[in-house]
């Protein structure tokens, strides 16, 4: 067996705090078990991170510890002395809003912080010549926003190559905490600010909290927004079943989140369980030929008289290399602009369809930005109030580095290092893709 984490060792996962603490935590928790009142987190409670092994490994095991995330019965800030902020970057994702306001209650009720603001667009409001002023946020302003899709700060791609704009933005708000809702772009960028301030020698917390609809980030179960787009995606399959269903030789295929990683594609599918076939980046896969992919979606038509796709947006991206340059560029966060592979499965359908003298009607759907913009739903509500919560324990306690990640159902501390050291992304040999193919009963290998 190979660990998907690689050769990581506990002091991988060694969490920086800001100094002692010495501060009387405001919270009425206990520290005693069995007197029926919420207990307080110590330091030395950790998660082991490799819970699964086979017989050869465990002869050998070296377990992985990780800090357990929670309140502290100390912390290193005084309340009163804290100026704490806020930024949502990269692209939309259900439950932005409820990580704001979560964030916000938790410091302004728990700990009776008195000042937090919101930075407006991303990273590009700590930029000199945005000219952008933050935005106060009081429980007035952030009371009902959960019921909101977006982000009420606004976000933007870019700008988190810029640390120093960043740290000067901050030092001049005289704000000691800083919180980072993002993806792998928006952490790596939290990474630079947290080393420029430590360089500067500020006593600044910062602390992450995971999001990316993609799901892949490293140690973090899953993001806040996955279930909701989940969720609404099936909804989107259900309608191109429908029509295809309806039509003669009918396709619907849709196209879904995932740059890198299928999560959404390959969740979608499982739980639609009416899908043919999914493709995702991390399974390779061929057009031509009689085992590829427009050979086995004809075949599936001719036994049913219709059939169902989902692709992911980075599957096949190796397919489009020939097209236009603009398919080879990179978007403001440095990631490569990918070639819509959606709308080129569908004119390679037709085309291979007319070739063999077959009609065909294909029914294309791109829901991304309807499922990005979705509010969130329950599960999705309830985890963001979690990761909120804990982000402004860690913070308050003076944990810095950090991100706030989900492993084995329990929260902890994740330095950032770690979690953007690599992409989490599906492992072909792995359960989920197993689940894949259960459910649809496409070839192992399209090739």
């Amino acid at each position: 067996m190979v660990h998907a984490y690689g050769n990581v060792c506990s002091e991988d996962f060694t969490v920086e705090t800001l100094g002692e603490r010495c501060i009387k935590s405001p919270l009425k928790l206990s520290t005693e078990y069995g007197d029926y009142i919420a207990n307080f987190v110590e330091d030395n409670e950790i998660v082991v991170l490799n819970s699964h092994l086979d017989r050869e490994e465990a002869k050998k095991f070296k377990p992985v510890f990780i800090e357990a995330a929670g309140p502290r019965k100390d912390i290193y800030f005084d309340s009163g002395k804290v100026k704490a902020a806020i930024v949502t970057c990269g692209g939309l994702c259900p439950g932005l809003n409820n990580v704001i306001r979560d964030i916000t209650y938790a410091l302004r009720v728990q700990y009776g912080v008195k000042n937090v603001v919101g930075i407006r667009n991303g990273y590009m409001g700590f930029a000199p010549e945005s000219r952008l002023s933050v935005i106060d946020l009081t429980l007035d302003r952030v009371r009902d926003i959960h019921r909101e899709g977006g982000t009420i700060l606004g976000s933007a791609r870019g700008y988190g190559n810029r640390p120093k704009d960043a740290v000067n933005c901050l030092e001049q708000l005289n704000a000691n905490m800083l919180f980072v809702i993002g993806g792998d772009g928006t952490q790596k960028g939290a990474l630079h600010i947290y080393e420029e301030a430590k360089s500067r020698g500020m006593k600044m917390a910062v602390v992450g909290i995971p999001k990316t609809i993609d799901n892949d980030l490293s140690f973090v179960r899953k993001s806040f927004g996955f279930e909701t787009a989940v969720e609404k995606a099936t909804e989107a399959v259900e309608s191109a079943t429908v029509e295809a269903r309806g039509a003669v030789n009918g396709i619907g295929l849709v196209k879904l989140m995932g740059r890198e990683s299928g999560f959404i594609a390959a969740h979608t599918a499982v739980a639609a369980n009416n899908v043919d076939f999914v493709l995702v980046p991390e399974v390779p896969f061929d057009l031509e030929g009689e085992n590829g992919f427009l050979e086995s979606v004809r075949k599936k038509v001719l036994e049913n008289g219709y059939s169902v796709v989902i692709v992911a947006e980075g599957a096949g991206q190796k397919l489009l290399t020939d097209f236009d340059e603009k398919y080879l560029q990179i978007d403001a966060s440095g990631n490569k602009k990918l070639g819509d592979i959606g709308i080129f499965l569908r004119d390679r359908v037709i085309e291979h369809f007319g070739k063999k003298d077959m009609e065909c009607n294909i029914k294309y759907i791109d829901p991304s930005y309807i499922i990005r913009s979705q509010p969130a739903n329950a599960n999705d509500s309830l985890y963001c109030s979690q990761l909120a919560a804990n982000a402004v324990h860690a913070a308050m306690s003076g944990k810095t580095g950090i991100l706030i990640g989900l492993v084995h159902n329990y929260y902890v501390h994740i330095p950032i290092k770690m979690a953007v050291s690599q992409r989490n992304v599906i492992n072909p040999d792995g359960t989920t893709w197993r689940a894949v193919m259960e459910s649809t009963g496409q070839p192992p290998l399209m090739k």
